[in-house]
Parts: C-alpha cells; sequence; structure tokens
C-alpha cells in the first residue's frame, strides 16, 4: 500500500501530526491485536478534530472481519479495505498528485438480497512488479511467498480472514529477490501462513527447495531465512536445501502450538507429541547445527494441568533454541468459539509464566555453551537501548522475534548494517549474547 501510493504521487511521513490522510492497518487474530487496532484507530480519528487530518482510511483483517461495526461505531472512518482490497488504497486515500479533493467512498461488498452478503473469500496477491517501500532497515526484507491458508485449526481465524492458500510464482519472487538485492537487502525472510507448503496448491510439489536453490544463486545476498513452516508439510527436500545450500539460514522456524495429544486433537491439529518428536530428530539429522524455534498456545479449552506437565516435559526433552508461548485467545468466527472458555485468565498467564520460565532455564545452558566460539554476525546497527552500542545478530537469530548479539570492543561508527563480521562470543546476557567483532566477513 506505501508504494502504490507513493507512485500515486502522495508523499509518505512517519509522522501522523503532518499526515492529511492516516492510514490505520490492523490485525484481528487476537483480541489484545484487535484492542490494539481499535485504540489506534481511535487515536488518528480524534486528529481529524485537532490535527491536520482530513481523512482516516482504515485497512486489513479488522475492516475485513467488523466493517459494519466500524462504520456504526467510528463514523469518522472515509474508508475501509479488506485484505483483498489492497489495490483500491489510492482511490481510497483520494486526493492525488494534484491535490484535488479526496473522493468520499467506503468500500462495501454489494448485495441483493436483504440479509447480510456472505464476504467472498480474499484472493489478492501481490507480484515483482508491485511498487514497495521497505519499512524494515535496508539491509533485510521479508518476501511473501504465497498468501492464505487451507487448514482449519480451530482455534484460528486466518482461512477466513486471507482466503485459500495461494502460491507466487517462482520467477516472480526471483525477480522481487533481485530487485531488493540491487537495493541493498543483505538477508531475505521468506513468510506465508505456511510456507513450506508453498507450489503444493499449483500442483507444483518440491517448489520452495527448488525456490531456495534459484536463491541461492542472487550475488551478495547473504543469508536466506524460511519462517512459519508447518509440521506436517516440511519435507526432506527442503532440508536438504538448507544444509546445501550456503545462503540459506539453518533455521527451522515450526509453530506446534501443544504438545498434549489431547489438546492438539481439540485445536484440529496434525500430528501428536511422538510425531513431533520424530521429525525433530529428523531435522536435525538432516541439518546439523541447526537452530529451532516454535510457539506454543496455553490455556485452549478444556486444557488441565496434565496437559501443561505433559507440554513442559515436552519443551524440556526438546531442547529448543527459541519458544514463544501466547495465551489462547476466545475468537468468534472460528471452531474453537464453540467450546468454554474455562481456563481462567490468570491461569492463562500462569502457565505461559511456568512454560517460558522453563525455556529460560533452557536457553541459559545453551548460551553459556556458545562462549568462546566464533560465528558470523550480521550486524543491524545501534541498538535500541543506546545507540553507542551495536547490536547484530548471528544465522541462529531472526530478526524483531528472536535474542540479538550486541557488539563489544568496538567503535559504533565503523560498521553499517548489513555488514557480516567474524566474531567471537565472549558472554551471555540473559536471553542475549555479547559477541567481539574479530574480521570482516562482507560489507553492505
Amino acid at each position: 500500500m506505501l508504494g502504490l501510493a507513493e507512485r500515486a504521487g502522495h508523499e509518505i511521513t512517519a509522522s501522523a501530526d503532518d499526515a492529511d490522510v492516516i492510514v490505520v492497518n490492523t490485525c484481528a487474530f487476537i483480541d489484545a491485536a484487535k484492542q490494539e487496532s481499535i485504540d489506534a484507530i481511535l487515536e488518528a480519528a480524534a486528529r481529524k478534530t485537532d490535527g491536520r487530518c482530513r481523512r482516516l482510511v482504515v485497512t486489513g483483517c479488522l475492516s475485513e472481519r467488523y466493517r459494519e461495526d466500524l462504520r456504526a461505531q467510528i463514523p469518522e472512518i472515509d474508508a475501509m479495505l479488506g485484505t483483498g482490497e489492497v489495490p483500491a488504497i489510492v482511490d481510497a486515500i483520494g486526493a492525488g498528485e494534484a491535490g484535488s479533493a479526496a473522493v468520499p467512498i467506503t468500500f462495501v461488498r454489494p448485495s441483493a438480497s436483504p440479509e447480510p452478503p456472505v464476504p467472498a473469500l480474499p484472493t489478492y496477491l501481490y507480484d515483482a512488479e508491485t511498487p514497495r517501500r521497505l519499512t524494515t532497515p535496508r539491509h533485510y526484507a521479508y518476501i511473501k511467498v504465497a498468501e492464505g491458508c487451507d487448514y482449519a485449526c480451530s482455534f484460528c481465524i486466518i482461512p477466513t480472514l486471507r482466503g485459500h492458500y495461494r502460491s507466487r510464482p517462482a520467477p516472480s519472487i526471483v525477480r522481487e529477490a533481485e530487485a531488493l538485492v540491487a537495493g541493498g537487502a543483505r538477508e531475505l525472510l521468506l513468510v506465508s501462513q505456511d510456507t513450506t507448503f508453498y507450489g503444493v496448491d499449483r500442483g507444483a510439489r518440491g517448489a520452495l527447495a527448488r525456490l531456495l536453490r534459484d536463491l541461492n544463486r542472487i550475488d551478495r545476498l547473504t543469508w536466506i531465512r524460511l519462517l512459519y513452516l508447518y509440521p506436517t508439510t516440511i519435507g526432506d527436500d527442503v532440508l536438504e536445501a538448507m544444509a546445501e545450500c550456503a545462503k540459506v539460514c539453518r533455521y527451522v522456524d515450526l509453530p506446534l502450538q501443544h504438545a498434549s495429544d489431547a489438546v492438539l486433537a481439540r485445536m484440529g491439529r496434525p500430528g501428536n507429541r511422538r510425531a513431533y518428536a520424530h521429525l525433530l530428530d529428523r531435522i536435525r539429522a538432516r541439518v546439523p547445527g541447526v537452530t529451532v524455534r516454535t510457539t506454543f498456545i496455553v490455556g485452549f479449552p478444556g486444557e488441565t494441568e496434565r496437559d501443561i506437565d505433559e507440554l513442559a516435559s515436552f519443551v524440556r526433552e526438546a531442547g529448543f533454541d527459541h519458544v514463544g508461548v501466547f495465551t489462547y485467545s476466545h475468537e468468534e468466527g472460528t471452531r474453537a468459539h464453540a467450546l468454554a472458555d474455562d481456563v481462567p485468565a490468570a491461569l492463562k498467564r500462569e502457565r505461559r509464566t511456568r512454560i517460558m520460565g522453563l525455556q529460560r532455564e533452557m536457553v541459559a545452558r545453551g548460551q553459556q555453551d556458545l562462549v568462546g566460539t566464533i560465528a558470523d554476525v550480521m550486524v543491524d546497527g545501534p541498538s535500541p537501548e543506546h545507540s553507542l552500542v551495536l547490536h547484530g545478530r548471528l544465522e541462529s537469530q531472526a530478526p524483531d522475534i528472536d535474542s540479538v548479539a550486541y557488539l563489544t570492543d568496538c567503535d559504533p561508527t565503523t560498521y553499517r548494517g548489513g555488514t557480516l563480521v567474524r566474531a567471537e562470543v565472549v558472554a551471555r546476557q540473559d536471553y542475549d549474547l555479547v559477541v567481539r567483532p574479530l574480521s570482516v566477513t562482507a560489507t553492505p
């Protein structure tokens, strides 16, 4: 949307105080995200009264899911776009290069029936020709290889919000990757709702492994990272590409959601604890030195103390490098909404704290083993905590979601973002590492 707006002649500003039009892009996946989105809309709406803003556009999952409610409750909204209406952003903003008056539109799916229409599933999918404006630092960028999801996990609203799974053609992805690298990107992160399902909807099994090998041939690209790999679709061909391609990070992000067979069955998740253990063994055997990240949901309807004990036992045995734990959010429109939300909120938080505390102990032991080792570190730039401290990441650390590596014994002005340095791990600091640069491996 930023790229389309910019191409149409609009100037993008990072300050809402300077904006004539504010676009609030929303999430509606869980209660906390919905509340954050609503708060942002209300804050923007207030600027129409006491600020420069003269037009408010709401986009994304909240407007896809609650369009009529938003219209009724927040009349300051001038236009709404769902997840499949991205190309309409220019019309929704209104004024173009010439500064013409804003067009008073609100996008509504028409219906010949007096009953509320059943929304069509979104089908939008961007391509390499779609203009982009990066919101990440210049040296890394996300590439969405597919959109939507065909699974029916009982807790998840994504298939309703995003539509059926649809893969982008590989040549389009490669062209986008080449353009991003030409613009300075040194790490590309491939994302979708289920990245290892890539190509299956097109009848092209093995497509992801072939794509990785194609991307691996791009000059000046340092790392290719895969995020969100589904336990039933991660095949040996992908693991082989990960092991053989020098630029593909040995990093597996594998959201498992739970380890109790009973909870997994109610969640509508494939597999069980035993199958997951075998999968982890296979991944580690195929990709020596691989980093494994996972996420779990606690407090799902019917979850017992025995279920949590089983999850804790699994975390101890599996030895994950990174773990995220979320408390269950009871979402209307999901199959799980028909179940009683019978785990109190306080108990959900208590169970999350227990699993995260256990993982902290596991990480401390693993991080201590890294002290004294040598590794490549991608410099990200000044630390958000202190402008005089640089931070970066090892191959085992994804941006935004994992721990970081702080660079010590160096001039912070020496390395730009995207520089790859050979460094010694000299200490651990909670989840993070402290490293000492030894030499520069690659410059941005």
